[in-house]
């Protein structure tokens, strides 16, 4: 049924109630835990001393969120401020040399931090990949990308390169391993193009040009070698209406996000708690899946932060880079779930939408989501939580494939076609709050352990029968239907838009 069937307002608010006192109820007992646990021995790590003058300690169990904002701030804001500056310059004085200067400012910003060997480790890399593109071959370029990338994540390979690298301090192999897989990303991009480019190829410059932009070369996002080059080549900069205030809203809102975290890890030890599994096993089945689902929560709002420090910047260099990934919150769709969009990005074009077609076909999508994932996994760097990882997400993509395909069959959509608009709403919205919790439960071992996601899983599916797993289903399907709602309201207004565009 279509997107766009609306639900009584006494219906939705009746949803939006229910909510919310879900999420005040598990969250109390979610700062009653961090509360009773703050001087707990096992959590000695993990807590260290915060607001005295509150008698709170802070969580400190995630070591990014840690080392962004303490031994990495000075770093970030003296590199990316000096960015900023350059290329302010380089965009009044020389904006079709623009990009030129930016290559050479981050290579100078590499130089300077990790010094020329690594430079050196880059560019025989780059060097590589550039070779291959000649060829113009897509296999080619494929089995020398995946090759370039395993020499880093597959030891002992990643470890004899990262011995080249002279001295040490506390972000070396954070640099290391971020700018090198983030370089062979881009290299494969940029072979592909030139792969598919008619006449000759793109010149070794471009390549570099494209690699060495410094707010994506650590840490990302990956933007696909096409956009990068018609966006970076452009010379006449002009601003969209009301584009720098949105910068400055972007960033401020960042800001706030970030100021948000800190004072919510001073009360909620969600990080430092499933590391107890003894601990949390006293917890109530409402506190255990709120615990879940925060984890969650807070990998998007870091990757949503990083990534958003990141876009602004590139946004004031006159670009349009990969959005932030989307909010779990407003996830109950397994091929909208992602945490980087600009992975997500070069993924979907470069190997699922390739391989996948359309994605009607039942094999060339089981193909597809299985060499992308193979991929991912490369990605991330093979270990056991990453096949886990891997597997129950490739089967939940295809799963919700399967279940959408035997739906589509003849009873079922004669059946849906008999309910009205809002009924088949519902029943939709009852199955995607299954979706829902399958997501979670799929990425709660990367992102905690793989004990805590069997203990959450046992505790909502088996033990807390009937009682605890019904009430979470239907509260989760309160949340889908406001998802829904909130969808809806937004096709709205993209139709608005666009027979506005027509009119004009």
């Amino acid at each position: 049924m279509g997107v766009k069937t609306m639900l009584p307002n006494y219906e939705l608010g009746f949803y939006a109630l229910v909510v919310t006192c879900a999420v005040v109820y598990s969250g109390s007992g979610i700062f009653e835990a961090s509360r009773d646990s703050m001087n707990r021995k096992a959590f000695r790590d993990g807590i260290k001393p915060g607001w005295h003058y509150f008698g709170r300690k802070m969580d400190v169990a995630d070591f990014e969120w840690v080392m962004w904002f303490t031994s990495f701030r000075n770093i970030i804001i003296f590199a990316l401020s000096g960015h900023v500056l350059f290329g302010k310059i380089c965009s009044m004085t020389v904006p079709q040399h623009r990009a030129v200067m930016y290559m050479i400012y981050g290579a100078l910003a590499v130089l300077g931090s990790m010094g020329l060997v690594y430079l050196m480790i880059i560019l025989s890399h780059c060097l590589v990949l550039y070779s291959v593109a000649l060829a113009k071959q897509k296999w080619l370029c494929y089995v020398a990308g995946l090759c370039c990338l395993a020499s880093f994540k597959v030891e002992p390979f990643g470890s004899w390169q990262s011995g080249f690298v002279t001295g040490a301090f506390d972000l070396q192999d954070v640099l290391f391993y971020g700018g090198s897989t983030f370089t062979i990303m881009r290299c494969m991009s940029f072979a592909l193009e030139s792969s598919e480019k008619k006449e000759g190829i793109y010149s070794i410059f471009d390549l570099l040009k494209y690699n060495f932009y410094l707010p994506f070369f650590f840490f990302g996002p990956v933007m696909t070698f096409d956009q990068f080059h018609a966006q970076v080549n452009t010379r006449e900069l002009r601003r969209k209406d009301d584009e720098m205030r949105n910068i400055r809203v972007n960033a401020l809102l960042h800001a706030g996000a970030i100021v948000a975290v800190d004072i919510f890890f001073h009360f909620f030890y969600i990080l430092t708690l499933p590391s107890d599994l003894k601990f949390v096993t006293r917890l109530s089945d409402w506190s255990l899946a709120g615990l879940a689902y925060s984890n969650l929560v807070y990998d998007w709002v870091k990757a949503a932060v990083m990534f958003g420090v990141i876009n602004t910047i590139a946004r004031l260099d006159h670009l349009d880079p990969p959005q932030p990934p989307k909010c779990i919150t407003m996830l109950y769709i397994f091929a909208e779930t992602h945490f980087d969009r600009g992975i997500n990005d070069w993924l979907c074009k470069y190997v699922y939408d390739h391989i996948g077609e359309n994605h009607d076909s039942i094999p060339k999508e089981l193909l597809a989501s299985v060499t992308t994932f193979a991929v991912t996994t490369l990605w991330l760097g093979p270990c056991e939580v990453v096949y886990i990882w891997s597997v129950v997400n490739c089967f939940g993509l295809n799963f919700e494939l399967w279940v959408q395909k035997f739906f589509q069959l003849g009873p079922f959509a004669k059946l849906e076609a008999k309910l009205s608009g809002a009924m088949s709403r519902r029943v939709r919205a009852a199955f995607g709050a299954v979706n829902f919790w399958a997501i979670v439960l799929y990425n709660i071992p990367a992102l905690s352990s793989l004990d805590f996601a069997l203990l959450v899983t046992k505790r909502l599916l088996v033990t807390g029968f009937p009682v605890s797993t019904l009430s979470i289903w239907f509260i989760t399907y309160c949340g889908v239907q406001l998802i829904k709602e909130r969808e809806r309201i937004l096709a709205i207004q993209e139709e608005e838009k666009s027979d506005k565009a027509k009119v004009e």
